[in-house]
């Protein structure tokens, strides 16, 4: 049951990190990596999976509730998201290759629900950015390269 828990933590973690939440999900993996109880490859898929869904409540935020922008609520901030559709603007999809990424991460999968990005090239490249991010962070604290 323990293990079981352990996955959970992991997935709502990385969740909760691809979201505008304030939370590391690396720190989870790496604990749990070094702990050296889970298989690698189930721990990258748990936290690539939260990690992507997170990433799709920004999208359908962005497809959904842009109308609300200027709302006092609004998960994001005007200049984060002006800034974010402007780099959306200028690079395109590719753009979401940065996903991953601390700060941008979030404001550009909210950007490309705003820019109605098809869903399937979404998750494709979020999913490629994601899994890579957590496939670097592995490596790294296993000594991997």
């Amino acid at each position: 049951m323990l293990s079981l828990s352990a996955y959970f933590g992991l997935f709502f973690t990385a969740l909760g990190a691809a979201t505008l939440l304030p939370v590391q999900s690396e720190v989870v993996l790496v604990a749990l990596l070094l702990s050296e109880a889970y298989p690698v490859w189930a721990l990258l898929a748990v936290a690539s999976v939260g990690n992507v869904l997170g990433a799709l409540v920004n999208w359908l935020l962005g497809r959904y509730l842009e109308h609300f922008r200027q709302r006092r609520w609004f998960p994001i901030s005007e200049r984060n998201l002006t800034r974010a559709q402007g780099w959306y603007g200028h690079y395109g999809h590719w753009s979401l290759l940065l996903s991953w990424a601390p700060f941008i991460g979030d404001p550009l999968t909210l950007a490309a629900g705003i820019m109605r990005e098809p869903l399937w090239r979404f998750l494709l490249i979020v999913g490629l950015a994601k899994t890579g991010r957590y496939a670097v962070v592995a490596a790294m604290t296993l000594g991997w390269g």
